[in-house]
């Protein structure tokens, strides 16, 4: 069973950046396609990047696209998501998880794992 640990939330300034990280363990890091979800109050659990076993594949949602890096390092088991240009709207607790599938799903229920999540707040 795989087991996943984000960190590196907090709060800052609109204009300022984040790097969120997600170490992994209990599974075959390497044979698993990662994204970063978030959820803000009242709103739905939305699929923010995506990168394939590799790191060699990508996916951003539109609203971040530009502003957001995604990658991983296989060697420490680990995902990070650098977000810079923050804005007020991308408040939320950022989650990562699991996939074992080459499709890019945004539905939440095809990723199998998930951690805890971080809270990232960002003041106007």
């Amino acid at each position: 069973q795989v087991q996943l640990v984000e960190s590196g939330g907090g709060l800052v300034q609109a204009g300022g950046s984040l790097r969120l990280s997600c170490a992994a363990s209990g599974g075959t890091f390497s044979n698993l396609a990662m994204g970063w979800f978030r959820q803000a109050p009242g709103k739905e659990r939305e699929l923010v990047a995506r990168i394939s076993r590799s790191g060699g594949s990508t996916y951003y949602g539109d609203s971040v696209k530009g502003r957001f890096t995604i990658s991983r390092d296989n060697a420490k088991n680990t995902v990070y998501l650098q977000m810079n240009s923050l804005k007020p709207e991308d408040t939320a607790v950022y989650y990562c998880a699991t996939s074992t599938s080459r499709i890019v799903y945004t539905d939440p229920e095809q990723y199998a794992y998930w951690g805890q999540g971080t809270q990232v707040t960002v003041s106007s």
